[in-house]
């Protein structure tokens, strides 16, 4: 093996050295914050079928707590929860000091222009009245210009 051939190796490991911390550093979390367990397992299973790494939390403060940990990526939080709603807990997740802020989207039954409104005052990205499917919420994640794999 000549010196040509060797370089060539170490450029191919490097590359390939490259696309594997990519993708580790790559590893997108979704943080579910829903009361029902029934609709955390339903956008968890679509958050996993976007390639993002499921966290959940039963109300906004357990959210909030979660966020304190490890900020996730996007957050899917519904209006009406016991402890802390929705709005409450997108208010105080975005005063915590954070490098990424996550893309927050409210995924609630409450569709009225004075509630989007409110959430969106509350701090945010977007909206998405339940049911919704995979293909209503990729969308939506596509319109913020959140990574899909």
């Amino acid at each position: 093996m000549d010196e040509s051939d060797t370089d060539a190796i170490v450029r191919a490991a490097k590359a390939m050295r490259d696309v594997h911390e990519t993708r580790a550093a790559r590893e997108r979390t979704c943080l579910i914050v829903d009361d029902s367990r029934v609709i955390r397992k339903v956008a968890a299973k679509i958050a996993l079928s976007l390639g993002y790494r499921v966290i959940e939390a039963e109300d906004g403060a357990e959210g909030l707590a979660r966020c304190k940990q490890a900020m996730p990526d996007l957050v899917l939080t519904d209006w009406q929860m016991p402890v802390m709603s929705g709005p409450e807990f997108v208010s105080e997740l975005r005063k915590l000091p954070t490098t990424h802020a996550p893309t927050v989207v409210f995924c609630t039954s409450k569709g009225e222009a004075t509630d989007i409104h409110e959430g969106i005052s509350a701090g945010a990205d977007d909206y998405i009245t339940k049911p919704f499917d995979e293909a209503a919420l990729a969308a939506k994640l596509e319109k913020l210009g959140v990574e899909q794999d």
